[in-house]
């Protein structure tokens, strides 16, 4: 039994939990993702979807946007432990709810969750006052990253540096400074070839188109409000470039047009991500 204290996840995770629940209730078929656990999880108040933030139709583009990049790294996942790659890392893992959605990865990888210590002893509670129990694959990773090498807590936890990996990090480079972003991406490129990074990171406003840029907007107080700013934007070229020069053996980015293209192609209903977050896919 763990002795950390339990603290509540913060806003911005229970949001995207939320979101990928709305995607099921708000969404026609076919759904990019079904993830029912976030909501159980979260267990909001029954007033959640009148909440500004859950409006089916102002938030449609963020939502799908949160549901694309978890298929995306779902198949990755899937792609990349068929040839054989059994670690996958999860930095700043949230309420993520991909060990307990398919058991049958937990089972075939080794999943490390990197988190707070707080917020991710109150989800390992939860899970058990649910009956979901960790998988045998799942390690969990508590890291104090103010003061703690994640790197170190994800050695001490048995990640093998010298075996592949495909490590994700989502929504998360934004709320980070350029120097920190640089740390994380030279640090992962050390990894063992066939090794894969897959991280978003947030368009400067000026390459939003305008109809999105109030949704952005909108995002962007929320995030100042809450004390945690976006503070570090990208282009898709500096993205690529940066992680070229941190030591990956090639880097490509995935745009809101591509996620369309692969999971909305034809919806009657026209849900598409939103355009101003992008990801980085990477390999060593």
């Amino acid at each position: 039994m763990s002795g950390e204290e339990a603290v509540a996840p913060e806003h911005t995770a229970a949001r995207v939990a939320l979101w990928r629940a709305l995607h099921l209730e708000a969404d026609p078929p076919p759904h990019v993702v079904r993830d029912e656990i976030g909501l159980r999880l979260v267990d909001p108040d029954d007033g959640w979807r009148e909440r500004p933030d859950m409006d089916p139709d102002s938030t449609r583009p963020m939502r799908a946007g949160v549901v694309a990049r978890a298929r995306f790294i779902e198949d990755l996942i899937i792609e990349q432990s068929a040839a054989g790659v059994g670690q996958y890392v999860l930095l700043g893992a949230g309420l993520d709810t991909l060990a307990q959605r398919r058991p049958e990865l937990a089972s075939a990888i080794t999943i490390f969750e990197v988190d707070q210590p707080g917020p991710q002893e109150w989800k390992r509670r939860r899970l058990d006052e649910l009956g979901l129990p960790a998988p045998a694959g799942l390690r969990l990773v508590p890291v104090d990253f103010e003061t703690e090498s994640w790197w170190e807590r994800l050695l001490e936890a048995g990640f093998d540096p010298q075996r592949p990996a495909v490590v994700a990090s989502t929504g998360v480079s934004m709320y980070l400074t350029h120097a920190a972003n640089i740390a994380t991406l030279q640090r992962i490129s050390t990894l063992a070839p066939g090794s894969t990074l897959v991280m978003t990171y947030m368009l400067p406003i000026d390459r939003v188109d305008a109809p999105e840029r109030m949704l952005r907007e909108f995002a962007e107080r929320g995030a100042r409000s809450s004390g945690t700013p976006f503070i570090s934007f990208y282009d898709p070229e500096q993205i690529r470039a940066l992680a070229l020069e941190s030591g990956f053996r090639d880097a490509r980015t995935v745009s809101g047009d591509d996620l369309t293209d692969r999971y909305f192609r034809d919806r009657p209903d026209g849900l598409r991500p939103a355009a101003s977050e992008e990801l980085l896919v990477a390999s060593t």
